[in-house]
């Protein structure tokens, strides 16, 4: 059955782009309706609450409070958060135990000197990149890099690992796929931090009041000069506008029929940068057998490869816990395994540190998010022959009528939970041809308790 409606606005997607547009334009005066796939609003920010505490199978942390949209509101919503910094994959910054090649701990001064190496390399890097062409791999600058220190080859080897588990864990990548300028953005300012009551009260809070449609897919989108027609396998909406916040990986793989098809100024980003693969894996134990007072432990040289480090979220879930991560080739490779082949891997590299007092685990959880068909990947990416550009030119409108929002449209931060704030907020700003305060995203809200 064909049944039409109309709106002012449709957005397609109920992740944190597409509620804040949403939000927004409903302030606004704006007749919305927000269709989304899922049987949840959230997108990528999804908690799972099914064990009676929260578990973030998708995005975790605040990367930077300095300067972050996300802080206020995340304050005025009342969310209880826990400071947390190494989440953006650091050499150092809080207490991390490092164990060298020999599985040896390294002590108070190695750990300096290693922290040193890295600050070194990445001056040289930075002045490497900054002659790069978008056609080169990080990996080719980190080599002129570090050829550039003189550096015997196991000290150089472990920047080098480092620079290949950093593109795998920032963009879900090799270092190899990753342009030379791909990590451009990769600075934080101010600490970082996660949440213990799930980072998805923050797109719940804001869909709140809003017309949000769970379980519609969106098969195509028809513009016009009367505006654009949205059809979902039952109905058709139509608008004057439509904000499209669809994973990138969703729309390199066509899921959505545009007519007329998009401009090459669109279609040319969406075809270059890439979208990564970034699962997690959780293990919960009985007891915790890692040393106290430490944020992570990181594992250097070949035993590094595939698990090299492991985040101690106990804090969140209030049980010991570690958190690994699986990006890149390894990421995909890890979504082919069945789940007792993926925990007995981690829990062999693990055994390679602490031996038998490494118990099997009570319980874990397992991301794919490369095989989700709604996402089809973690996050986006510059890759070889993409620039920052490329994001931002994603979310021009095409003929007036059509947006793109999501973390893959916002060139300053993509990859993180505000830069789809913020390309929300861009699109909403667009729809309506004059600036919107995001003071309206929590106004006449009551903080959680």
């Amino acid at each position: 059955m064909d049944r039409r409606m109309m709106m002012d606005t449709i957005v397609v997607g109920a992740g944190t782009a597409g509620i804040t547009a949403a939000r927004l334009l409903h302030a606004a005066g704006q007749q919305v309706v927000v269709l989304e796939a899922r049987d949840r609003v959230g997108g990528r920010t999804w908690t799972d609450r099914t064990a009676g505490f929260c578990v973030d199978r998708g995005a975790s942390w605040i990367h930077g409070l300095a300067g972050n949209p996300l802080t206020g509101i995340v304050a005025a919503l009342g969310m209880e958060t826990r400071e947390f910094t190494v989440g953006s994959f650091q050499a150092g910054g809080r207490p991390i135990a490092d164990y060298d090649e020999s599985l040896r701990l390294l002590d108070d001064e190695a750990t300096r000197e290693w922290t040193l190496d890295v600050d070194t390399a990445d001056e040289l890097l930075q002045a490497t990149v900054a002659k790069s062409g978008h056609d080169e791999s990080y990996a080719l600058a980190a080599e002129r890099a570090l050829a550039a220190t003189g550096w015997e080859p196991e000290r150089a080897e472990r920047v080098r690992a480092f620079y290949r588990h950093r593109t795998e864990e920032q963009c879900g990548a090799e270092v190899e796929q990753v342009a030379a300028h791909g990590l451009d953005e990769d600075a934080i300012e101010g600490d970082e931090v996660i949440f213990l009551g799930g980072y998805d009260a923050l797109p719940r809070a804001l869909a709140e009041g809003l017309d949000v449609r769970l379980g519609v897919t969106v098969t195509a989108v028809t513009r016009s000069p009367a505006g654009v027609r949205v059809d979902t396998e039952n109905e058709s909406f139509e608008a004057a506008h439509v904000i499209v916040t669809v994973p990138l990986g969703v729309l390199k793989a066509g899921a959505i029929d545009f007519t007329p098809a998009l401009p090459d100024t669109v279609a040319g980003p969406i075809a270059r940068l890439g979208m990564g693969v970034f699962n997690k894996v959780f293990l919960q134990f009985e007891k915790q057998f890692w040393p106290d007072d430490v944020y992570a432990i990181r594992q250097h040289g070949p035993a590094g490869v595939p698990w090299h480090s492991w985040y101690d979220v106990s804090a969140v879930s209030g049980r010991p816990m570690l958190l690994t991560f699986a990006g890149g080739a390894w990421g995909r490779e890890i979504e082919q395994k069945a789940d007792d082949e993926v925990v007995s891997s981690v829990l062999s590299s693990l055994r390679k540190i602490y031996g038998d007092a490494v118990p099997e685990p009570v319980a874990h959880w397992i991301t794919r998010w490369g095989s989700d068909p709604l996402a089809l990947g973690s996050y986006s990416y510059v890759a070889v022959g993409s620039s920052h550009h490329d994001h931002d030119a994603m979310a021009e409108p095409v003929d007036g009528v059509l947006h793109f929002a999501g973390e893959a449209t916002w060139g300053r931060d993509p990859a993180t939970v505000h830069g789809a704030l913020c390309s929300g907020h861009r699109a909403a700003e667009r729809v309506l041809g004059s600036p919107l305060s995001l003071a309206e995203l929590t106004r006449g809200m009551n903080p959680s308790t």
